[in-house]
């Protein structure tokens, strides 16, 4: 499958702000694929988005096979029985009982002709060559049957699927030894400022260590990148842009965080605008308002906030979906739990969605209550770190009362650790 062009006004919108409904729908929406695909052995593809449906090719398992060590037999039993077999998994042999017949058997080994059900040798009584076991067993008892877990010819996993660990243990159990996956998206990420600097540097006055980056490359090990970090570009018009322009030719997305505004030394915005297309949206949302989306050719370009807890948020909520939809996935809404509120704020600005950072602890009655971190600044990384999720506000909202239901997202469904 050959990757689709993006159209050259994915991002076009009449709107000079958007709601957080308005922006996923664009972005999920209006992107499509833009990775290869390859073909890799199982051990390589966990966390790839699948790139060809997986049918089942056989049964799973193959042959009806006992689930127990014990004792094979045709139920109902009648009383004490000869045993004429000794079955082991992996024995390859046939064996056919007759009726009142019994074949010792171990787990997984394939269940003989003439038997149906398999008693447990500890409920058995053995005496010479002869068994007996309980006459309850119902017919069927502690034998799996073939196909019982897949049956041949069906669906097993749908192209664009997120392939788990779990996933590994099926596919490998169809005997395939490699299946097509999208290949990882190319993702080159920079910081842009004369007064960052990298960790370890000796700091002075008016300078700031660069802590977006490194958060930022964390939060693309989460998904399948090919993460290309371009460090912190000095502020240099002519640099920039040829850097930018000399990146887009080999990578499919640019990640960048700060320099939102159109001021002298927004170097990148300018750049983005000389070599491609530049839509700077306002979206209603706390954190992250002044989010830049663009691109140069089939490069999509995505400017977060500087501050921290916005540009984390801003990844989460926008730059995840995108990166999703470009390497060949589905996206998913991540799930919210209503929870009671351990907080009241009495007042809060209409018109826009507002995501607070929080954690959850057990109330009174042992249920979940969300906790609020107490201070609402997007530079606070301390409240990142304090926090397990995030705690949707929706626009009609005006205040929220102790006790009352909220929207908690934990970090956990976006692929983050709480």
């Amino acid at each position: 499958m050959t990757p689709r062009k993006l159209l050259n006004d994915c991002f076009l919108t009449d709107k000079d702000r958007l709601s957080h409904e308005e922006c996923l729908a664009i972005l999920t929406g209006r992107l499509s694929v833009v990775t290869g695909i390859e073909e890799l052995p199982l051990v390589r593809i966990s966390g790839r988005w699948l790139a060809a449906d997986i049918i089942a090719p056989r049964n799973v398992p193959l042959h009806e096979n006992s689930a127990v060590d014990g004792y094979a037999f045709a139920a109902p039993a009648s009383g004490s029985m000869p045993v004429v077999a000794r079955i082991a998994a992996g024995d390859l042999d046939s064996y056919r009982l007759k009726p009142g017949q019994a074949a010792r058997i171990f787990t997984g080994a394939p269940m003989p002709e003439g038997a149906d059900t398999v008693a447990m040798q500890e409920d058995c009584t053995v005496e010479g060559d002869h068994v007996t076991v309980p006459l309850d067993l119902k017919r069927g008892a502690n034998a799996r049957r073939a196909g019982e877990d897949v049956a041949e010819g069906s669906a097993v996993l749908q192209t664009s699927s997120r392939l788990r660990p779990q996933d590994m243990a099926a596919l490998a159990s169809f005997g395939l030894p490699q299946v097509k996956v999208h290949a990882p998206i190319r993702v080159a990420i920079l910081s842009n400022g004369d007064e960052l600097l990298e960790p370890g540097a000796e700091i002075a006055q008016g300078q700031v260590y660069d802590s977006n980056r490194s958060m930022l490359h964390a939060l693309l090990d989460t998904l399948p990148c090919e993460i290309t970090d371009l460090g912190i570009l000095p502020d240099d018009a002519t640099l920039i842009e040829a850097t930018l322009a000399d990146v887009a030719k080999t990578h499919d997305v640019i990640l960048t965080s700060g320099g939102a505004s159109r001021g002298d030394e927004d170097h990148i915005i300018n750049a983005i605008d000389t070599l491609g297309t530049r839509h700077l949206w306002q979206i209603a949302v706390k954190p992250g308002r002044p989010m830049s989306f663009g691109q140069i050719g089939d490069c999509i370009f995505l400017g977060l906030p500087g501050n921290p807890v916005a540009a984390f948020v801003c990844f989460l909520l926008y730059v995840r979906p995108a990166l999703t939809v470009l390497g060949g996935g589905i996206y998913q809404e991540p799930v919210r739990f209503p929870v009671a509120a351990g907080f009241e704020v009495p007042g809060k600005k209409p018109g826009r969605r507002e995501f607070w950072r929080g954690w959850l602890e057990p109330g009174p009655d042992g249920r979940p209550v969300a906790h609020k971190f107490a201070r609402d600044g997007s530079g606070l990384i301390s409240g990142l770190r304090q926090a397990s999720g995030l705690i949707e506000i929706t626009e009609s909202v005006t205040s929220v009362a102790k006790g009352e239901l909220v929207s908690f997202l934990p970090f956990t469904g976006f692929g983050i650790d709480g």
